[in-house]
């Protein structure tokens, strides 16, 4: 026997389905931004082992050398950004839902656990919760992340007017590299997120569309309804 169990709020689905294109987008008008002076590296001295980005990328993309419509954008999108992250943060504190997100002392070495799991080298499973030590400390520090890109990101848009706020995070060039490595940082996880999401399965991709999913009946999972307990709905039972 089958049964559904709710997994994400349609609070939390809305913001994650949003969030999305707005970060892609904000991504894509950085990079018009950034071929105007693409300057960043891996390297020392006059030596240059990796370049961000080749001019080859920018033709393979198709993308056009528009600065003014990338600054467009990307000053637009960014105030939908903040709005979409702002509604999210406080509906987690609200609802309580971020007891579920935030990392605990647990959840550094669960993390471990996790990746050694899923790069094959440890065959225990997970334990069954909604949000595993690597996917709190991973969805945490997105937020976070958050954060970082809107200050570095106001205090290279406006340093005149919020020059504080520059000088706090190491002067105009410095606001500029730890705003375009926060932005390789939503790429690796948006790369790490993908392939998480692919390998685990249709079923789990499902609870961000729908908001549930089907297990086993005897299948526990934390924070599931008691089926018959007061005040608690029974989860609908499917056939096998």
């Amino acid at each position: 026997m089958k049964r559904l169990v709710e997994k994400h709020p349609l609070a939390i689905r809305w913001f994650h389905w949003l969030n999305f294109p707005i970060l892609t987008l904000m991504i894509w008008s950085g990079l018009l931004i950034y071929w105007a002076n693409d300057v960043y590296r891996i390297g020392w001295g006059s030596t240059t082992l990796f370049k961000f980005f080749p001019d080859g990328f920018y033709k393979a993309l198709g993308m056009p050398q528009k600065l003014a419509q990338g600054m467009n954008w990307h000053f637009a999108l960014m105030w939908l950004f903040l709005l979409n992250g702002l509604l999210y943060v406080g509906y987690t504190l609200v609802s309580g839902e971020w007891r579920h997100l935030l990392p605990d002392r647990n959840s550094f070495r669960e993390a471990i656990l996790v990746t050694l799991h899923d790069l094959g080298l440890r065959k225990g499973a997970p334990p069954v919760v909604k949000y595993n030590g690597a996917q709190k400390i991973a969805y945490t520090a997105v937020v976070l992340m958050g954060v970082g890109s809107l200050l570095t990101g106001l205090a290279i848009y406006k340093p005149v007017q919020f020059a504080w706020l520059t000088k706090l995070l190491g002067g105009y060039e410095w606001a500029g590299a730890e705003h375009f490595a926060l932005t390789i940082g939503y790429v690796l996880f948006f790369v790490v997120h993908i392939a998480q999401v692919t390998r685990a399965g249709w079923n789990n991709f499902r609870s961000m569309v729908a908001g549930f999913q089907i297990v086993d009946a005897q299948h526990p999972v934390v924070g599931d309804p008691v089926a018959g307990a007061p005040g608690r709905p029974t989860s609908p039972t499917l056939p096998a």
